[in-house]
């Protein structure tokens, strides 16, 4: 899982501004490099040392064929890792103070027809290794890394045979513990190399494009290349709404936005009006932003129903026309939402008709008036495990007649009415649906802990700590 944790919202170089912006700390990336150091010592464990063989001449006794076979590591010791941000290029891993310690078996030949064996131990130290990791989008927008530069030495080493003759190695061991080490440095930086592509198959869990509902996903795509300083990652993402298999995209874009300086979570997510936006254009563009409002949505407690007699007390037309007769509301946008992040408060501004029916005995609905509708609500906006959820209160609301098929009346005197219906059937359906949320950009089985939403100018900010469960 190493850098899996710290690269995985790598976009794809577009040139846009993006809706959502993700940020890693320094914090985040010492999690990151505890979850690698395993991952790092495995693969290291897996170093295949071919069988050595060859003559040398040790006197008194002349040319000594050896070989030494059935190496295998025992053991690997990362006591000293660290990763650093390099500006402009990505993240480098070192290892220092490293050890490998492996095991074998020696055969020797001397003196023509003397022949002994025997086993040894081999144990490296100071081993050190630099690679320098960068990072590319695939075709699907996902992260891709790769080790690009690396660097490894092997320091000093002791070896020790064990059975036979072995004081015949001990005269030339020496050149066997190059050999050794030569052959161990070689496979090092390329076993490094496969344990960063390693990560690529837990990159591919980024949840690029994630659906929402039967109506909407959001894309997850990046815009720009990562933004490397010293102190932390940047990633853009686009962040931004669809309907279901049709990309359209909005009569607005995204503006830019800074995240604020803090650093005390693993990671930052701000979260723009933008998106938000986005996601009110798909939704009305859906028709989803609707509601049919009948009687049995009422309270059985309220007096005020959904029925002729109600709304004859204030139109007399109706009872006169109708009488009798159960009704039936539509509520419905007619054009997007405004959505404003300030800080502390998230506002929606809301336009939309009333259209009032009479429901016949043949459950035909003749109409009776259609109202314009303008309100306000405040929103909540919290986190809800990995996803942003929401909650919405009315603030105020405006009523005036657009179209009556009953005569004229006072639009005022059905407030009371409207304001039942907004609170008690309007705003807990869309509660309901906002509480489920959308998902946050997330890899794999990732969990957000400790977290802090704040709601500032243009967007919102989420400060988290991650766990990684799977």
């Amino acid at each position: 899982m190493l850098l899996c944790f710290w690269l995985f919202l790598i976009p794809p170089i577009l040139c846009t501004d993006p809706g959502v912006k993700v940020r890693l700390t320094e914090k985040g990336l010492e999690y990151g490099r505890q979850l690698g150091v395993a991952s790092i010592q495995q693969r290291l464990k897996t170093i295949k040392i071919p069988d050595i063989s060859g003559k040398e001449s040790v006197s008194p006794i002349g040319k000594v064929e050896y070989s030494l076979t059935d190496m295998q590591i025992l053991n690997v010791g990362l006591p000293t890792t660290a990763v650093d941000l390099v500006p402009g290029i990505g993240i480098r891993l070192s290892i220092s103070k490293a050890s490998i310690s492996l095991n074998g078996n020696w055969r020797v030949k001397y003196l023509r027809i003397i022949r002994d064996s025997g086993s040894f131990q081999l144990n490296v130290n100071d081993l050190a290794v630099t690679s320098s990791i960068t990072i590319k989008s695939d075709v699907t927008g996902r992260p891709e890394v790769s080790s690009v530069k690396c660097e490894a030495t092997v320091g000093s080493a002791t070896i020790k045979f064990h059975g036979g003759a072995s004081w015949l190695y001990n005269l030339f061991k020496n050149f066997i513990d190059k050999a050794l080490r030569s052959q161990m440095q070689k496979q090092i930086c390329p076993l490094v190399a496969n344990a960063v592509s390693d990560l690529n198959p837990h990159l591919k869990t980024l949840n690029v494009v994630a659906k929402v509902d039967q109506y909407a996903e959001i894309e997850y795509s990046m815009v720009s290349s990562p933004k490397v300083s010293k102190s932390y990652l940047d990633f853009s993402l686009k962040g931004e709404f669809y309907n279901i298999g049709k990309h359209e995209e909005p009569p607005f874009h995204p503006e830019a936005f800074l995240l604020p300086p803090q650093v005390n979570n693993m990671m930052y997510i701000g979260v723009s009006s933008f998106t938000a936006k986005s996601a009110a254009f798909v939704y009305n563009k859906a028709g989803a932003i609707s509601l049919y409002v009948t009687d049995d949505m009422i309270p059985q407690s309220s007096p005020l129903r959904l029925n002729t007699k109600t709304f004859g007390k204030f139109i007399p037309q109706i009872a006169k026309s109708f009488p009798g007769l159960m009704m039936k509301l539509l509520v419905k946008t007619v054009k997007n939402p405004v959505i404003a992040f300030l800080p502390n408060n998230a506002t929606v501004q809301a336009s939309a008709t009333v259209t009032a029916y009479a429901i016949q005995p043949n459950a035909t609905l003749t109409p009776l008036f259609i109202l314009n509708l303008e309100t306000s609500v405040s929103a909540k906006v919290f986190v809800r495990d990995t996803r942003l959820a929401g909650a919405v209160t009315l603030n105020k609301m405006n009523l005036t007649l657009g179209t009556s098929y009953v005569g004229d009346f006072q639009v005022g005197f059905l407030d009371s009415i409207f304001q039942m219906v907004l609170k008690v059937v309007v705003i807990p359906k869309l509660n309901a649906q906002l509480a489920k949320g959308y998902p946050l950009p997330a890899l794999g089985q990732m969990k957000l802990v400790n977290t802090v939403l704040l709601v500032l100018k243009d967007y919102t900010l989420i400060g988290t700590d991650v766990q990684f469960t799977g």
